[in-house]
């Protein structure tokens, strides 16, 4: 608090009391914070603890955090099974096997598909050319940037371009990167511009660069590495942002850090704890209350070695001398283990964003049909607002914009094309009552065919590909099969011919 010249002059002549005159202001300050309207703006007994920070979301993901966060997040998924589950089934569930595409023009106003420019995306795509490695194709790549994301926060790809001479379909390939790359260091105001935790902005605040490191700062290299700008559009930086002007994503295991170690040190003390329980100790006392008499005892009545006994073997008859008697030592219960398990880990998968309990831990103990299905509609909710809103328009987005720059440098027209893209379908929980639903959809309008077989997780124009090729080999072969709508009723009964002359639909 500020000080008048009254409470300067007091310090001055005598501290003690300037000191009662600060603390009983304060404790004013706190009577009356204490009236706030809404409990959590109190500042009584009730809310000592909390942490009232007031910072935003790059102050608080600096350096050292965003390396505590990711750290620990590796040493979780390595060593946690319960974390290395969680981030492979949002991985798969997220990309699963792919997040495939089409390629479409308008074209006086409608959407037509352009199957040169899809033959062209799904050559270089569809195989290990877009990769800068060679290994993956782009739904590898995919998969690669969704398990970064869950446990390090964030993905980042490189365009690397490259000669035509390297007989690629594209002149570009792509590199997968931890963000660990970013050189978060590189931070404060430049002129015409400002950086943020390793990335650098334009005066009107677009992305311009990144400063990336040339390796990994946690490669074990004989060489340092260098920090060198590279251009935001050669830059895909996919995360998820949870507040407004996030430059940076979170680890998502960040809110279930201290849980899952408080659970692991739960299940090492309970270990300990059935050890203990296992073992079956036996006291031996003299009539004067010594343990451990060193008298010899007989092992047997015919062996009479003189030996102490210092095993219980299954059937044994032991005779003890007079005076001699035996206690049993009371191991610990083990009771409770699986309610608070269950307890704890349904708070964990909370915290992954809504993961439920039965993916996280293969548990199906008590899961009903109802309450599974519900259980993954919530799911499959959560599963596409990130596809739609963070994966698809960065990671997926990104590759499509790097496609179109270089499909027109080779000569292209690119003119109003686009990609269309078709996440993983989920299974089918009700095969018998969702399938109807859905042919219900498409008859009464509400849904279209290419509509259904993208929620199927396939691309409409492979699907009516492989159908129409599937329809000639049935005729040339003059197969009737039931489940050929042309020939056949959804009943069985033959199916009526078109009227000469008229198109059927």
């Amino acid at each position: 608090m500020a000080r008048n010249i009254l409470d300067r002059a007091i310090a001055a002549v005598a501290p003690r009391l300037a000191l009662e005159r600060e603390r009983a202001r304060l404790r004013l300050a706190m009577v009356d914070k204490t009236k706030a309207e809404f409990d959590g703006a109190t500042l009584g007994r009730r809310a000592l603890g909390w942490r009232r920070s007031l910072r935003s979301a790059n102050g608080e993901l600096t350096p050292a955090v965003m390396n505590a966060l990711r750290g620990v997040s590796h040493d979780l998924v390595r060593n946690n099974p319960y974390a290395a589950r969680g981030k492979q089934a949002w991985a798969e569930h997220l990309v699963g096997t792919g997040i495939t595409f089409q390629v479409y023009r308008r074209v006086n106003g409608k959407a037509e598909i352009d199957e040169k420019l899809t033959d062209l995306a799904r050559r270089h795509f569809d195989s290990t050319a877009c990769d800068a490695e060679g290994r993956h194709d782009l739904y590898g790549l995919q998969l690669q940037a969704a398990g970064a994301m869950v446990e390090s926060g964030a993905a980042i790809t490189r365009r690397r371009w490259r000669r035509a001479s390297d007989g690629l379909p594209l002149p570009f390939q792509m590199q997968v990167l931890e963000p660990d790359y970013i050189d978060m260091s590189k931070d404060g105001p430049l002129d015409g511009g400002h950086m943020v935790n390793g990335i650098e902005f334009d005066p009107i605040g677009r992305r311009k660069q990144y400063w990336m490191r040339s390796g990994h700062p946690g490669e074990r290299r004989l060489f340092i590495f260098e920090t060198k700008p590279v251009p935001a559009e050669d830059v895909i930086h996919c995360y998820r942002a949870d507040r407004p002007e996030q430059q940076h994503g979170t680890p998502w295991f960040a809110p279930v850090i201290m849980r899952m170690r408080d659970f692991a040190d739960f299940e090492d003390a309970r270990l300990m704890r059935e050890k203990i329980a296992s073992c079956f100790s036996v006291f031996t006392t003299d009539s004067e209350g010594d343990i451990g008499d060193a008298q010899p005892t007989p092992t047997s009545p015919e062996g009479g070695d003189g030996s102490m006994i210092e095993a219980l073997e299954p059937g044994i008859i032991e005779h003890l001398p007079p005076g001699r008697d035996v206690k049993f030592a009371t191991p610990p219960g083990v009771e409770g283990y699986l309610d608070f398990s269950r307890v704890s880990l349904r708070a964990v998968g909370a915290g992954l964003l809504g993961l439920p309990y039965e993916l996280l831990t293969g548990d199906l103990t008590g899961v009903s049909f109802i309450s599974g299905r519900l259980g993954r509609l919530a799911f499959r909710r959560s599963v596409s607002t990130i596809q739609w809103l963070s994966f698809i328009p960065q990671f997926c987005g990104g590759a499509e914009r790097w496609f179109f720059d270089a499909a027109e440098m080779m000569g292209h027209n690119v003119k109003d094309a686009y990609f269309e893209w078709t996440p993983p379908s989920f299974e089918m929980t009700d095969p018998a009552s969702e399938i109807p639903a859905i042919r219900d959809a498409i008859r009464s309008g509400q849904m279209n065919l290419s509509e259904a077989i993208r929620e199927r997780g396939r691309d409409p124009d492979k699907h009516f590909a492989e159908r129409a090729a599937d329809n000639r080999l049935i005729d040339d072969l003059k197969l009737v099969l039931d489940s050929d709508p042309r020939k056949v009723t959804a009943v069985g009964n033959p199916a009526a011919p078109p009227a000469s002359g008229t198109e059927r639909k």
